[in-house]
């Protein structure tokens, strides 16, 4: 009886060490490339890169700053209704500064990306593969990697934490706004307490954040667009799977930074 669930329980924990080991091939040929690509006379194209940083965090600048106010907001409207019962409503401004440089800013920005950009680069690069233009770019002499992969790593790796300091303001001025109001006090009083409490170390572990995170997400994105199989419902499946494993490996991989740098 228990024989079927544990043949499940196995074949999905070797597909799950499969997949991590495509991705981690992914990553190191895309390094390859980086590092030895021009000595090759094949460089990743700095235009393509350009494109992707434009597709990837430039057009994504907008959301991240509505959804990251509304967010400081939220954490201003709750921590206020807490500290009212012990009077200690003013202790909302450190507390706002310290989880949205720490956690919330950078999350907003990842699950931003995850859900805009790593679903439109699983949609592209599956529909790549089931076009066969990945083989044809093969054919042509083009290693798929280079010209698909490592642009989209780069500018991962330099978009994230933009995004992320991006959210930290947005986050903060918002919280900062409800505040004031609340409690009478001018954004530029409400700030300043904030930068007082702040210390680069805590807007450092959300940029340390951002670049693992945007490299988990464009490794999931791209590993599961290489993958579809079975026409559009198949891309449909990759691209949905992509969001949802890039959320869902994000929030275990905050759990897992925040643990260790706040010990």
């Amino acid at each position: 009886m228990m024989r079927p669930v544990i043949e499940k329980v196995g074949i999905s924990a070797v597909q799950a060490i499969e997949e991590a080991g495509y991705q981690f091939s992914l990553f190191a040929e895309s390094l390859y490339w980086l590092i030895v690509g021009p000595f090759l006379q094949q460089p990743v194209r700095l235009r393509i890169i350009v494109s992707e940083m434009m597709k990837i965090g430039v057009l994504a600048i907008p959301i991240v700053i509505l959804l990251s106010f509304s967010n400081g907001v939220i954490l201003a409207l709750q921590g206020i209704a807490t500290l009212k019962d012990f009077d200690a409503e003013s202790q909302v401004i450190p507390g706002i500064a310290y989880s949205v440089t720490r956690e919330f800013g950078v999350l907003i920005a990842a699950i931003v990306v995850a859900g805009r950009s790593g679903s439109a680069i699983a949609a592209r690069i599956g529909s790549m593969q089931m076009s066969q233009e990945v083989d044809a770019l093969r054919v042509m002499g083009i290693e798929p990697v280079r010209f698909l992969v490592a642009p989209i790593i780069v500018s991962m790796l330099i978009m994230m934490p933009v995004l992320t300091l991006f959210a930290d303001a947005a986050a903060m001025i918002g919280g900062g706004l409800y505040t004031g109001i609340v409690l009478g006090l001018s954004l530029t009083t409400v700030l300043d307490r904030s930068f007082d409490v702040l210390v680069l170390y805590d807007v450092l572990q959300g940029i340390y954040k951002s670049l693992v995170f945007g490299l988990l997400i464009a490794l999931v994105a791209c590993s599961n667009g290489f993958s579809v199989t079975g026409g559009a419902e198949g891309l449909g499946r990759a691209t949905t799977r992509s969001v949802v494993m890039s959320i869902a490996m994000i929030v275990v991989a905050d759990m897992v930074f925040t643990y260790f740098l706040t010990r």
